[in-house]
């Protein structure tokens, strides 16, 4: 029998979150690094915007076989040799924290963000393997699924196109994948589109009461605009989650900024775009209000 080849690890690396990774790769659950923020690197200049095509094992298979770490949950691997490749040392380098791609490895997870989000849990679904997190808890189920954010306060379910952060092998016994996790995703794919408006009228963002925000107005409506043809485009199912990620996204774009931002009227015009494609106001607003949280935890 032919011994493995060894693998090198290039100087600067970090030990203790490289070998994770490739105990977590030995064990078939595919890692990836990332950086501060709690968030993946981000793509390289020939993958920016996807332009490469895209990984295959993406929505749609495309050619991309870039060595680097791109595509966010997309690169993650079990192959230990990329792992410790050159390009991805690199990474390691910055690395803040160790993700895995829970679809990749037939699991999903429930992340539960809160205390009542717990207790939910615990009073509604069937008991399986848990890992503590810094505001609530993971719960791991045997079985893949579509990942769905803000499926009800709290609580995001990230499987199949996700990542979710690595903490620790958890305590308890897994379980099979119930129906009522399956049914929290599928409860927004059975809302029929509707010509729907949000109980107000919502106020136009306005540099008068964004005071301490470092952006030019220009970014500000771009980047909300961008977010706006995304939801509206979500006719007959993922308009809720399109929410929460432009929410999300315009979130991190001003975690830097002093402050006041008036984030609360970008999350107005979020809401009526994702009513008007048929979400329910009060799930919009969960998805919305979850989407705002910037990373620390605060309302950005």
């Amino acid at each position: 029998m032919t011994q493995p080849t060894p693998i090198r690890r290039a100087p600067g690396h970090k030990p203790r979150l490289l070998d994770t990774a490739i105990s977590l790769a030995a064990n078939g659950i595919p890692p990836l690094p990332l950086r501060a923020g709690k968030l993946p690197f981000g793509n390289c200049p020939d993958c920016t915007g996807n332009a490469c095509g895209g990984r295959p094992n993406m929505k749609s298979a495309g050619p991309c076989r870039c060595p680097g770490v791109c595509h966010a949950w997309a690169a993650a691997t079990t192959d230990p040799h990329t792992l410790a490749s050159t390009p991805w040392v690199a990474a390691w380098r910055q690395a803040a924290a160790i993700a895995y791609h829970p679809g990749g490895a037939g699991l999903t997870v429930l992340d539960l963000d809160n205390t009542a989000a717990v207790q939910w849990a615990r009073a509604t679904l069937p008991a399986t393997r848990t890992v503590p997190t810094t505001r609530g808890e993971h719960w791991i189920y045997q079985g893949a699924m579509r990942s769905a954010n803000a499926v009800r306060p709290g609580v995001d379910v990230k499987s199949h196109m996700a990542y979710a952060r690595w903490l620790g092998h958890g305590t308890g016994r897994m379980t099979a994948l119930p129906q009522a996790v399956r049914a929290l995703a599928m409860r927004e794919d059975t809302t029929p589109a509707r010509a729907g408006v949000v109980s107000s009228s919502p106020a136009p963002w306005d540099r008068s009461v964004a005071t301490g925000c470092r952006h030019t107005e220009r970014f500000v409506r771009t980047g909300l605009e961008r977010g706006l043809t995304l939801v509206r485009a979500r006719t007959e199912s993922g308009a809720g989650s399109q929410a929460f990620g432009t929410a999300r996204f315009l979130a991190i774009q001003h975690t830097a900024c002093p402050g006041p931002c008036a984030l609360e009227a970008l999350g107005e015009e979020i809401v009526a775009a994702a009513v008007s494609v048929g979400v329910p106001e009060p799930y919009a607003r969960r998805a919305v209000a979850n989407g705002l949280q910037a990373p620390s935890g605060r309302v950005a």
